[in-house]
């Protein structure tokens, strides 16, 4: 997979939807500041595995790092992780200020959604797309929850409870990220099918 085409798609989007200077230098900070790009690769990938493209699937795979991007700026503050460092530099907190990294973060995620206006899908593509989106981010939300604030239904076991929480806060973007590659790349309900089980797992 073309990482630098990953890259420069989230640095052109970016730049392209008229922010304030430091409105945007603050988000452009924190996506396009390092990173393995791993969702958007699973997205282009699982897109090309049931016969589509990299450029169907781009609008797709952007949105989704944008979700997981807003979710690592949130993560890092201070009043959740309260991480000084993200991939070898400093959070965005850190860099920019807690108001700054708060208002970043929120601004990536209708930027997600946005992309999945502005891709090369139909009516049903979109409605399937951002359904997928809006559920997987709405998990991996509770999922933080979970994680760093408690909540946990009583009966589960400890070796359950992690295992909720990894399907929540981490799994659940991992699996979407396949599921909108596959919508995109116009999969068969059995094509989706295999694509949703292989991102489960």
């Amino acid at each position: 997979i073309a990482i630098c085409a990953i890259e420069s798609q989230l640095d052109k989007q970016l730049r392209e939807s008229n922010l304030p200077k430091n409105l945007f230098e603050a988000t452009h900070y924190a996506v396009v500041n390092g990173g393995k790009r791993v969702r958007p690769a699973l997205t282009i990938l699982a897109a090309e595995a049931v016969g589509g493209s990299r450029e169907q699937a781009m609008s797709a795979a952007i949105a989704v790092e944008f979700i997981h991007c807003f979710s690592l700026v949130h993560d890092d503050l201070p009043s959740i992780d309260d991480d000084k460092l993200r991939r070898g530099k400093p959070t965005l907190h850190i860099h920019a200020g807690e108001a700054m990294a708060v208002l970043a973060g929120d601004l990536l995620l209708p930027l997600a959604f946005q992309q999945l206006s502005k891709g090369k899908y139909d009516s049903k593509q979109q409605v399937c797309l951002m359904n997928e989106l809006a559920t997987a981010t709405r998990n991996m939300v509770v999922g933080q929850v979970y994680d760093t604030l408690g909540g946990l239904p009583s009966h589960l076991s400890p070796i359950d409870g992690l295992e909720v929480i990894h399907q929540n806060k981490t799994g659940s973007l991992f699996q979407c990220a396949c599921v909108m590659g596959a919508i995109s790349g116009n999969a068969s309900a059995e094509q989706l099918k295999a694509i949703e089980q292989f991102g489960q797992a």
